[in-house]
C-alpha cells in the first residue's frame, strides 16, 4: 500500500486563524528541511495570506529548537506581505538558541519576540 504524500504546508506548517491574526506553526522537521522544500512550503503558506491578508502574523516556534538561513528566508518572505498591509510579524515560543541567532543577525530588531503564542496574541490585540 502506497502512502499518499501530504503537501509541504500540511506536513511541515500549520496555519491557524485567531480572528484577524494568522498563526503559522512549523513542525520540528523544519530544522532539517532542504531549502527547496522550505521554498515550496513558503509559496503554499504565503499564497492564502496574500489572498486573505491577516492584520498580523505570528510564527509559533515552540516546537522548533533551531533553524538555518533557508528558514530565515521563509520568515522574511512571510514578513513582507504582512508589512505591506500595515501589519506586524512576531515570533512566539522563541528559545534561547533562536534568540541568540536572531540577536546575532539583528533580526530581533525587526520582529518582536514572545515566550508564548498567548502573549503574542495579547500584545497584537492591544
Amino acid at each position: 500500500m502506497t502512502k499518499t504524500p501530504r503537501a509541504p504546508t500540511q506536513e511541515y506548517f500549520q496555519v491557524k486563524r485567531h480572528g484577524d491574526v494568522a498563526v503559522i506553526v512549523p513542525s520540528p522537521e523544519v530544522e532539517t528541511l532542504s531549502e527547496a522544500t522550505i521554498n515550496t512550503a513558503a509559496q503554499m503558506v504565503i499564497a492564502p495570506l496574500k489572498s486573505d491578508p491577516p492584520s498580523h502574523l505570528i510564527v509559533d516556534l515552540e516546537d522548533v529548537r533551531y533553524f538555518g538561513s533557508a528558514f530565515i528566508a521563509f520568515l522574511l518572505r512571510c514578513h513582507l506581505p504582512v508589512k505591506q498591509q500595515g501589519g506586524e510579524l512576531v515570533l512566539a515560543g522563541v528559545n534561547d538558541r533562536i534568540r541568540e541567532l536572531l540577536r546575532t543577525t539583528a533580526l530581533d530588531t525587526i520582529w518582536a519576540l514572545y515566550d508564548t503564542r498567548a502573549e503574542a496574541i495579547a500584545a497584537l490585540a492591544d
